[in-house]
């Protein structure tokens, strides 16, 4: 079994290495005339941006000194997503490339054609006149001197022009891409409204707000003035209650509890909750189930609380399961009124099948990021039945966010960082 872990990882290993001397074939070896210092510093960079990007990670994951994964990650991490976006550009380049190549010789076949003028017919040779005798002491006309040669204008081959234009436009739409969906996650969540009908809701309820906060991600790239601006956009909603569903962090509290210290200033009429998800279990999830409840949060561990009109459960992570602490739907919701709706917090999207046979109204939950990056969506729908948005099984409900953060690449392209205001609906009303 090692050996077969150890075959494939070698295998991704050689790929990953093919298409990155795919890449720098095409914008490096390809738009420079010779190996010349253009080649050099991007071959260098080609070079660094890989190992940086396995730097970071490695960092994050053995709990490097926290100054070391921040001096890391930002390099490292922003070159992960960029190498994804050159990749992209230049496999479109490859359709772009013969287009352009076959619209420059057909121009150059068009000027070879076009008729040269008709030499022009000079008059008869003129006899040239006696020479005119010059003073004595008088200096002798100077002959006009030959024109200086030119130098012949060299330009490079079409082939190479090609190659210039279609990397260039590769690497400048890969670029602009990177910093406009890392821009836009720096910026803070936008507030989404999404109205969520539930069948056994009483009339009283109706319209109950719940702010939906999930994959903030605190950490090496994302820290206290990032949650600073989650907690205000939260707080201008003016929520009854704020429900934050996992991966708040991805660092120890040691290292992460000053950037965490805002999620004190959380105010909701009828308080904020809190559920784990997976990187809590990588980053220690005993103590920040502690430092959460010292902030205000309510933890809701495989538990349920009674609000106006409705339940409102929790349950663990999947990934607390190699801990002994994974969820359980039936200390959660064993014993419960079924004739009053009940609200989950989990997670995970694949967690709804659970939800579905305990007879849950509605679940709430994170995890996917929407995708994060592009084409990650369509990945990420392989491993979950709702990357994003409002989905029905059944008689459950399932609302999936987006998040408000991001792993890894502070990036986002395709699917912007979001907070929900979950409005519970009676039909009574």
């Amino acid at each position: 079994m090692v050996i077969v872990f150890v075959l494939v990882g070698l295998l991704a290993l050689a790929a990953v290495a093919g298409l990155y001397w795919y890449v720098w074939r095409r914008l490096v070896r390809d738009t420079t005339s010779g190996p010349g210092l253009a080649r050099r510093a991007g071959t260098v960079v080609f070079v660094a941006g890989p190992v940086l990007m396995i730097a970071a990670v490695a960092a994050e994951r053995a709990g490097a000194p926290f100054r070391l994964q921040q001096v890391l990650a930002w390099p490292g991490f922003l070159w992960m997503a960029l190498s994804i976006y050159l990749l992209l550009g230049v496999v479109a380049g490859e359709v772009v490339r013969p287009l352009l190549r076959r619209v420059l010789e057909r121009r150059a076949a068009l000027s070879a054609a076009v008729p040269q003028p008709a030499p022009v017919r000079h008059p008869a040779p003129v006899p040239h006149p006696e020479p005119v005798p010059v003073p004595t002491g008088a200096a002798a006309p100077q002959e006009p001197s030959p024109a200086e040669p030119t130098r012949p204008v060299t330009t490079p081959s079409r082939r190479l022009f090609v190659s210039r234009a279609v990397g260039g436009a590769a690497a400048a739409v890969a670029l602009g891409t990177v910093g406009y969906g890392t821009y836009g996650v720096l910026r803070g969540p936008r507030v989404k409204r999404v109205t969520v009908p539930l069948a056994k809701l009483p009339r009283s309820a109706h319209g109950y707000r719940i702010a939906v906060v999930s994959d903030i991600h605190l950490g090496p790239t994302l820290g206290r003035d990032f949650c600073q601006r989650v907690v205000d956009t939260i707080n201008s909603t003016q929520p009854d209650l704020i429900a934050v569903v996992g991966d708040l962090v991805d660092g120890s509290v040691k290292d992460l509890g000053p950037a965490a210290a805002p999620l004190a200033r959380l105010r909701a009429r009828h308080g904020s909750y809190f559920v784990t998800g997976n990187h809590e279990y990588y980053s220690g999830a005993a103590q920040w189930v502690r430092e959460v409840r010292e902030l205000g949060l309510h933890p809701l561990e495989n538990a349920r609380t009674e609000m106006a009109g409705f339940d409102l459960a929790g349950v663990n992570d999947v990934a607390g399961e190699s801990e002994g602490h994974g969820p359980d739907f039936g200390r959660a919701l064993g014993d419960r009124d079924t004739a009053r709706a009940v609200v989950l917090l989990a997670h995970q999207p694949v967690q709804i099948h659970d939800a579905v046979k305990h007879g849950v109204d509605l679940q709430l939950s994170g995890h996917t990021h929407g995708g994060q990056l592009w084409p990650g969506n369509y990945l990420a729908e392989l491993a979950n039945p709702t990357v994003a948005g409002l989905e029905r099984y059944g008689d459950t409900q399932l609302y999936v966010s987006r998040g408000a953060g991001a792993w890894g690449p502070p990036t986002r392209v395709g699917a912007p960082s979001d907070i929900t205001v979950v409005e519970l609906a009676s039909p009574q009303a």
